[in-house]
């Protein structure tokens, strides 16, 4: 199971049409990474060093960073943070965003900010960039009660683009207004431990936002494994995976 832990992620693919695309513009390769989880025994730097090269290799326009850039829920574990700064060789045209999760908010969130914002990533925190024809809104952690969907989707419209919405936590998704159609989100860990005939002994979300492509009406929240564990570094059932999204109108 730890081996399961430490393996290269699984690519996962879909294609999907967002409205307000604007005319004449291309299609966008997104990569959506989650839940590094940097500093216990799953993912050392040398993990994630390995992890960006990997990135690099998909040849994404623009990654999106899910939350949960550190393992650990105390103060003290955040002291690993400049490890963070193997992200600044991430290879991007578009660049790299990301919003914050619950264990940034457990250890010491400024210093991941920091860290994250020193290697060429753009946090967002209830606010929305640009990024090519994407209007990108990343909505602050829930788990934490940070979140602000009102403001994040008047941001969204402000900055105009074809909308698309980041949240750590994928439970955020029934709260968003009909113009949001897509959600981009980890937390879940796809259960991290699915044990055949009985699913993961712990839930973190609601059980439908476990893993992958959630359809609900004209809404679709992607929640993906992630690469990194949380207290156990172990997997079974639910290897790690990213996915590569190819957005267009």
């Amino acid at each position: 199971m730890h081996a399961q832990a430490r393996r290269d992620p699984v690519v996962r693919r879909a294609a999907v049409s967002l409205p307000n695309w604007p005319v004449g513009e291309r299609t966008v390769r997104l990569l959506l990474w989650s839940d590094l989880h940097l500093g216990d025994r799953a993912t050392d730097r040398a993990r994630l060093e390995r992890l960006v090269a990997q990135a690099n290799a998909l040849r994404p326009d623009l990654v999106v960073l899910a939350g949960d850039y550190i393992a650990g829920h105390e103060p003290r574990d955040a002291l690993v943070a400049p490890g963070l700064s193997a992200l600044s060789g991430l290879r991007a045209p578009l660049g790299t965003v990301a919003v914050l999760g619950n264990h940034e908010y457990w250890t010491d969130a400024p210093r991941v900010r920091r860290a994250l914002e020193g290697a060429g990533v753009t946090v967002l925190a209830n606010r929305a960039v640009r990024r090519g024809p994407l209007a990108v809104g990343g909505i602050d952690d829930m788990v934490n009660r940070r979140e602000d969907v009102v403001a994040t989707a008047a941001a969204m419209r402000e900055v105009g683009g074809a909308p698309l919405a980041v949240s750590h936590s994928p439970d955020v998704a029934p709260r968003l207004p009909a113009g949001l159609p897509l959600l981009l989100a980890g937390h879940t860990h796809c259960g991290q431990i699915v044990l055949p005939g009985w699913g993961p002994p712990v839930e973190v979300s609601a059980p439908r936002y476990r893993c992958g492509l959630v359809r609900e009406g004209g809404r679709l929240t992607v929640v993906t494994a992630g690469t990194g564990t949380s207290v156990l570094p172990l997997r079974f059932g639910a290897p790690p995976d990213w996915w590569l999204l190819t957005l267009g109108g």
